[in-house]
């Protein structure tokens, strides 16, 4: 799959649907192939809301972020358990839509998550930024989902979902709707979870 080839399925999902919002995730070095300004001028054509580039820092960000600015095209950034109170403002001057905090150390879909710390954490963010802060990495099931919801603006859900089609990959007709009861399971429980009102 290329980012040409992204970016079409993009324009058709934008043909059946103009409202989800729509944001990119990768490595930088596509984006670099094909030029800043050709690629927010291609993203803006397609129907992309923003663009997280997983490799790219906030110190070596400024012209990407410039090419994205007239379209409207919001970049988006991480921040980890390990992330200074210098970095999170940072970044947090830098980044639009909202930021990806990684609840845990080490690779996605891997590790143990742990609500506590990452109640601390979101609560440190916060306190530097108004954005909306969506969590991910170590959300495996709905139960996880629901911890997680109750603390954030957004859960994000990928290793998980990537996994069972691995493992599902020899029954291709399942898959969809394994997925789906998957994701409808987490989007109960998310709707079940306590708001905690004090961090909205």
């Amino acid at each position: 799959v290329s980012l040409r080839n992204v970016l079409a399925m993009v324009r058709e999902f934008r043909a059946q649907n103009n409202t989800t919002p729509v944001v990119l995730m990768g490595y930088l070095n596509p984006v670099e192939v094909m030029g800043y300004a050709a690629f927010a001028r291609a993203a803006a054509q397609a129907g992309v809301d923003g663009v997280l580039t997983v490799d790219l820092p906030p110190e070596e960000a400024a012209d990407f972020v410039a090419a994205l600015r007239p379209y409207n095209i919001a970049p988006i950034f991480l921040l980890a358990p390990t992330s200074s109170r210098q970095r999170i403002a940072a970044i947090s001057a830098m980044a639009q839509g909202f930021i990806y905090y990684v609840s845990i150390k080490g690779v996605t879909g891997a590790s143990h998550l742990d609500v506590a710390e990452v109640a601390a954490k979101l609560a440190e963010i916060r306190s530097v930024t108004a954005l909306p802060i969506g969590v991910g990495f170590g959300i495996k099931d709905a139960g996880a989902a629901a911890q997680v919801a109750a603390l954030a603006d957004a859960v994000i859900v990928g290793s998980a979902l990537v996994q069972r089609i691995e493992a599902m990959a020899q029954n291709i007709a399942a898959i969809v709707p394994e997925l789906a009861g998957i994701i409808k399971e987490m989007r109960l429980a998310m709707d079940a979870a306590p708001v905690r009102d004090e961090i909205r």
